[in-house]
């Protein structure tokens, strides 16, 4: 598969290492042309610009700021039709409120903006455990939580969510992503406090009926 990677930070270097590692053809574009060098360097891609980058193959991961990104596709121009964005961002600001307000989320934003397919995905966790290679702990693989309301980019998500030792897990179409979003702001909150999100839930079994 051939992916394009909007960004050079460690998400992009998370996950573009692991694509490419997997055999997957990966172009990094950046606002900095000697960063996406570097990059793409590291981690056996090749670099582009932003616009080379939003069209480049089968989809493109957005590993921006959140704020950046819609500044960044409009700089980059109209995308191609049926366009596969993977959306790995979060909209936090100070207090880990929700820079989004109470409307739509970052992916539906970012889906009526571009009118590109988007699969909102991998925005969970922290870059280094994309990093981790697989990323495999004692209950078995990671799982990934992807929220899309195409079929096709869903199934495309999931075989990269594979590909890097994941297990895919679809919990519905894209307006499910405001919940998994705003799941993740908590569970930072949670994460910096030194606390255990893991203790606050039951088993299944134990939930009864």
């Amino acid at each position: 598969m051939r992916i394009g990677i909007l960004g050079t930070g460690s998400m992009a270097e998370a996950l573009g290492g692991q694509w490419a590692r997997a055999g997957h053809e990966i172009l990094v574009g950046g606002r900095s042309a000697a960063r996406a060098e570097a990059l793409a360097g590291r981690i056996g891609a090749r670099a582009g610009t932003l616009r080379e980058a939003a069209r480049f193959g089968d989809a493109a991961l957005l590993a921006l700021p959140y704020d950046a990104v819609l500044g960044v596709l409009a700089d980059a121009g109209p995308l191609p039709d049926d366009r596969v964005l993977i959306d790995c961002t979060n909209a936090i600001g100070p207090g880990l409120a929700l820079t989004t307000g109470e409307g739509p989320g970052a992916a539906r934003l970012i889906a009526a903006a571009t009118g590109a397919r988007v699969v909102k995905a991998f925005n969970h966790v922290t870059p280094a455990v994309w990093a981790r290679t697989p990323p495999v702990f004692a209950d078995g693989p990671l799982t990934v939580p992807l929220c899309g309301d195409d079929e096709q980019a869903l199934a495309l998500v999931a075989t990269l969510v594979k590909d890097m030792g994941c297990a895919p897990l679809v919990t519905g179409p894209l307006h499910r992503a405001d919940l998994l979003e705003s799941a993740t702001a908590f569970l930072i909150g949670l994460w910096h406090a030194g606390q255990d999100p893991r203790t606050l839930l039951p088993p299944p079994a134990a939930l009864g009926g």
